[in-house]
C-alpha cells in the first residue's frame, strides 16, 4: 500500500528530449531527503516508437524504467494524441496522484495534462512559455495549451516569463528556474567525453582513439517543415555538401529524416559508410543511425560548430559555447540568440553557406550561459513542488 502522508507526484515522459528532462528531476524526487516525503510514478508514454533507442537513453541516463509503459507509438497528431488520453486516464485513476508533472511540448505533454486537468488533478509543466508565434508547428500549439491549464509553470529562460505574463497567466504560479536540460548536460559531460564515439564514427585513424579527430560540423534535421518537402529537402542537402567540401558533415539522421531521404531518392547526397581518410581529406556529408544521449554529447562537444533544426540542442550548445546555427525561420529559444552561441539562418541555402563559412573562417559568435543554467534548475523545482525554501514567483 501507499503512504497517504506522501505527496503523490506522476511524471510523463514521452520522447528522447523528455528523457532528458526527467533525468535530473528523478534523481532529485528519488534522492533520500526527498523519497521519504514523496512518492512517485514515472509513465512512459511510448509516444517514442524506437524501442531500442529509448532503452538507451534510459540506462545512459540513470532513469530507473518506467512504472508504466503506454506503449502508444507513432501515428498522426490526432490519432496519437487520443491514444495516449485513452491509455493514460486509467493510470491517473487507478494511482490518484497529487500532481502530474509533464515536459517539453510534445503530444505526450498535453494529452497527459488534459487528462489530469479533466480528472481534478493538479499538474505541473516544466520547460513552460516557450513561444516561436509560429501556430503551423505542432509543439507550439501543444505549449499554449499546456500552459492555459497548468498549475506550476517552470520557467527556463526569461522570454518564458513574459510571454505567460501576456497571456494572463498569475504571476503566482510563474517560477524561473533554469533548465532541466543543462543540468544533465552538466551532470553527464565529463563521462560522455569517455565514450567511443569518435572511433565509433571514425573521426580518429584506427587503432588511435587519442588521437586529434579529424575536423567535422554535426548536423541534425527532422522537422517536418524541412524533410517532408522534397524539394526543400534537396536543397538543404546540396548546401550541406557545400559546407562538405570545407568540412566533413556527420549527420546522425532521425528515422523520419532518412526515410525522406531514401524515398525522394536523394540518398545520392549522403554517405552511408565511410573511413577516417574520408573524413579528414575528402569531407563530403556521412549520415549514421540515431546516437545515444552520451555519444552524441561527446560528439557535440568535439565539433566544429553544430547545424540544426532542434529546440534542445540550440540550448546546449549555448551551454557548451558551442556555435550554432539553426535552419529554421523562428525560434522559442531567443535566450540562445540573444546572450548564446546560437544564429537564426533560416532555409535559404546562400545564408547558411554564408553563416558556415564565418564559422569556418574564426569568426564564430561568442556567447554566455542564460540566467540560473547553472545545472541547478530540478533543484529548484523539486523544492517548490515539495514546499521546500520556494524562490519568490517570477514577476
Amino acid at each position: 500500500m501507499a503512504d497517504s502522508k506522501k505527496l503523490r507526484i506522476l511524471l510523463v515522459a514521452g520522447a528522447r528530449p523528455n528523457f532528458v528532462k526527467i533525468a535530473p528531476l528523478m534523481d532529485r524526487l528519488r534522492d533520500a531527503e526527498n523519497a521519504a516525503r514523496a512518492e512517485t510514478l514515472l509513465v512512459h508514454t511510448g509516444q517514442h516508437y524506437d524501442e531500442a533507442m529509448s532503452r538507451l537513453f534510459f540506462d545512459q541516463l540513470g532513469i530507473p524504467r518506467p512504472d508504466v509503459n503506454l506503449e502508444v507509438g507513432s501515428g498522426k497528431h490526432g490519432k496519437q494524441t487520443g491514444q495516449i488520453m485513452m491509455s493514460f486516464e486509467p493510470v491517473v485513476e487507478e494511482w490518484k496522484p497529487d500532481m502530474v508533472l509533464v515536459v517539453g511540448d510534445v503530444n505526450s505533454t498535453i494529452a497527459c495534462a488534459m487528462v489530469a486537468v479533466k480528472l481534478g488533478v493538479k499538474v505541473a509543466h516544466v520547460e513552460a512559455g516557450l513561444r516561436s508565434f509560429d501556430r503551423s508547428m505542432p509543439e507550439e500549439i501543444n505549449r499554449v495549451l499546456t500552459d492555459q491549464i497548468s498549475d506550476w509553470l517552470f520557467v527556463s529562460e526569461a522570454s518564458g516569463v513574459q510571454n505567460l505574463m501576456l497571456e494572463g497567466i498569475s504571476p503566482s504560479q510563474v517560477h524561473l528556474v533554469g533548465n532541466v536540460m543543462i543540468d544533465s548536460l552538466k551532470k553527464f559531460l565529463s563521462v560522455a567525453r569517455n565514450s567511443a564515439a569518435l572511433w565509433q564514427y571514425h573521426l580518429v585513424p584506427k587503432g588511435q582513439p587519442n588521437s586529434p579527430p579529424a575536423p567535422f560540423v554535426l548536423v541534425t534535421l527532422h522537422r517536418p517543415s524541412n524533410v517532408d518537402d522534397p524539394e526543400k529537402l534537396r536543397s538543404l542537402l546540396e548546401v550541406l555538401n557545400q559546407v562538405g567540401e570545407q568540412i566533413a558533415v556527420l549527420f546522425p539522421a532521425h528515422p523520419r529524416t532518412r526515410d525522406r531521404i531514401e524515398k525522394s531518392g536523394l540518398a545520392g547526397f549522403v554517405h552511408t559508410e565511410w573511413t577516417y581518410d574520408q573524413l579528414a581529406q575528402e569531407k563530403g556529408v556521412y549520415m549514421c543511425p540515431p546516437i545515444g544521449y552520451l555519444e552524441f554529447l561527446h560528439l557535440m562537444s568535439e565539433a566544429s560548430f553544430v547545424m540544426t533544426d532542434s529546440g534542445g540542442i540550440q540550448e546546449e550548445t549555448t551551454a557548451l559555447g558551442l556555435p550554432c546555427l539553426t535552419l529554421r525561420e523562428n525560434t522559442e529559444r531567443p535566450s540562445t540568440l540573444i546572450v548564446g552561441t546560437n544564429t537564426l539562418v533560416g532555409t535559404d541555402p546562400a545564408r547558411i553557406l554564408s553563416e558556415a563559412r564565418q564559422i569556418l573562417a574564426g569568426l564564430s559568435k561568442k556567447g554566455t550561459f542564460p540566467e540560473l543554467w547553472d545545472g541547478k534548475a530540478s533543484d529548484r523545482i523539486v523544492n517548490i513542488l515539495l514546499g521546500t525554501n520556494p524562490p519568490p514567483s517570477a514577476t
